[in-house]
């Protein structure tokens, strides 16, 4: 059998897929795949069957510093078996696409890790569809609009994540505004040319958090919703991934999310009734987060250095353009 890469112990993944596909297929091999900083991924390779893939949470998979891990609020710390499975049961519930759980171990022995077993979807990650075949890319992300129309239509009786773990009071715009200046003062810490400008960036966050008109209507966002966070279907649909962060909260969150990663292709994304003023605050709020970040994971020792460095100067120039 071949084994590539990968931190927990590829015997215990061998054994919970074959128990999850009780026969249907010998194991050949095991591979890690790449992303994920709060779980490990692997593709279980099927002699005579379908493969599948692995989910692994636990402390060895983990790459975020504990320093840097949020534990409280709409914004901790999305990890964890319990997360997933809530998220996945709202959102296919909606009639939302997400791979499909085929098995579920807790405290496995050994590792002492949870798995889950979900069903490998076919396709590419959207974002390298649009690299390889930007027309091809361009009919999933369509067929993506009405999914995050569908998800925005959703209500819940107030902000948290969907699994009931974390719910609470409170007005979304002034958690948003209170995480915003602690991303700055943090970014702020590692990065002199934020420093320099700190004081202007914290009068715009706050005159932007100001116009923002008081409002209790939270729709259903994914958190992080890029095109690496959706796979292609076999049937060309977008099935959505790495869903542990879905919560509901104001829509316009995830839609400055969606904006700054889509581009201009947002257009094809954007759903009717969103606040400007919520949408500037975010704005903010998000690039600060972006920067934070980061330089957090960077600080853990992450191996993808020049992916990080990249994001946080992306959103420093967003913000020496707009201070």
């Amino acid at each position: 059998m071949c084994v590539v890469g990968g931190r927990t112990d590829p015997g215990a993944i061998v054994a919970v897929a074959a128990r999850a596909l009780g026969g249907r297929g010998r194991v050949v091999g095991v591979e890690r795949l790449r992303g994920g900083t709060r779980k490990g991924v692997y593709r279980v390779r099927v002699e005579g069957g379908r493969d599948v893939v692995v989910y692994v949470w636990g402390r060895a998979e983990h790459r975020w510093p504990e320093a840097a891990v949020e534990r409280e609020g709409p914004f901790a710390d999305p990890d964890g078996l319990d997360l997933f499975l809530g998220a996945a049961r709202v959102l296919e519930g909606a009639g939302v696409r997400v791979p499909a759980v085929e098995w579920v171990e807790r405290d496995h022995p050994g590792p002492g890790v949870d798995m889950a077993v979900v069903e490998d979807v076919p396709g590419p990650d959207l974002e390298g569809l649009l690299a390889r075949d930007r027309r091809a890319g361009m009919r999933v992300v369509e067929r993506l609009g009405p999914v995050l129309e569908t998800m925005a239509s959703l209500r819940g009786s107030g902000w948290g994540r969907v699994s009931g773990a974390v719910r609470g009071e409170g007005a979304c715009e002034r958690l948003v505004l209170e995480r915003a200046l602690r991303d700055l003062a943090e970014g702020a810490r590692r990065r002199p040319d934020l420093a320099a400008v700190r004081g202007r960036v914290e009068r715009g966050v706050v005159e932007a958090a100001a116009r923002v008109e008081p409002r209790r209507r939270y729709g259903l966002v994914h958190g992080e919703l890029g095109p690496d966070h959706v796979l292609v279907g076999a049937g060309g649909e977008p099935v959505l991934i790495d869903v542990e962060g879905t919560m509901f909260f104001d829509v316009e969150w995830e839609h400055v999310f969606v904006r700054l990663r889509f581009g201009d292709l947002y257009r094809s994304l954007e759903v009717p009734g969103l606040d400007g003023a919520r949408l500037g605050l975010y704005a903010w709020a998000q690039r600060l987060s972006l920067v934070a970040g980061p330089l957090r994971l960077l600080e853990g020792g992450f191996a993808d250095r020049r992916v990080l460095e990249g994001i946080v100067e992306a959103q420093m120039g967003w913000i020496g353009a707009h201070v």
